[in-house]
């Protein structure tokens, strides 16, 4: 998976519930089934909380499960 595969993903107008921070788009690691990506998501500067929309959650990232499980 890369950033191209990925729907645009916004960090407008979230806010880490733990810091009070606005998220700011920051590289990101995710890691499935031995398998790591690095994407940009929304992040808290001030912790590293990364928040994964649930349309990328249910989306992308589901097919991408699926598609590894099946190896």
């Amino acid at each position: 998976m890369s950033q191209a595969d990925l729907p645009e993903i916004r960090a407008e107008g979230w806010r880490c519930q733990k810091c009070d921070e606005e998220l700011r788009p920051a590289p990101a690691d995710i890691t499935y089934m031995s398998s790591s990506f690095r994407v940009e998501l929304p992040t808290c500067p001030v912790c590293g909380l990364v928040f994964i929309p649930p349309e990328l959650a249910d989306g992308k990232m589901l097919e991408v499960e699926r598609l590894l499980e099946d190896k």
